[in-house]
């Protein structure tokens, strides 16, 4: 995911309580610093401010961030001279989204038998459905033009 054109994530969504690799190739890393860290928190307070290291790879910084829970991540970058890159000010801020409770199995809930058969039936017509696109789509232009040949039978 690449939230701007200098900041890429490992993810296509930023969900709290989970963890997420970001890549930093900004002002710091174009300017040649040799560390950069990146300073971070989460909602409109910025709870819970953590600064880390960012590793330097040939793909920019990079470091791995625990994310919390909060509306948004919150974060900027500064390099071993006390310079930052803050967006200009404004900071780099994103929404966080939540986990979908739906989706969590708890341990004390017993899954039951008719949501799994309902979950292997909509399994199995999606690979019919599939199979069925694919063949259309293999067999159909053949049909329309011609070319397809009959396996001739020795009888």
């Amino acid at each position: 995911m690449e939230l701007t054109k200098n900041i890429f994530f490992n993810t296509d969504k930023l969900v709290e309580n989970s963890k997420v690799k970001i890549s930093y190739i900004g002002k710091l890393y174009q300017e040649a610093s040799s560390e950069v860290s990146i300073h971070y928190g989460f909602g409109i307070n910025w709870d819970n401010v953590t600064d880390v290291k960012m590793e330097k790879t040939d793909l920019g910084f990079q470091a791995e961030i625990d994310l919390l829970e909060g509306d948004t991540f919150n974060f900027c970058f500064k390099n071993e001279a006390g310079l930052w890159d803050n967006n200009n000010g404004q900071n780099y801020i994103f929404p966080l989204e939540k986990i979908q409770q739906e989706l969590l199995v708890l341990e004390d809930e017993p899954v039951s038998l008719g949501s799994a058969r309902k979950l292997r039936k909509s399994y199995l017509w999606s690979k019919k459905i599939r199979l069925a696109v694919y063949k259309i789509i293999t067999y159909l232009p053949k049909l329309i033009s011609g070319n397809y040949k009959r396996k001739l039978t020795n009888n």
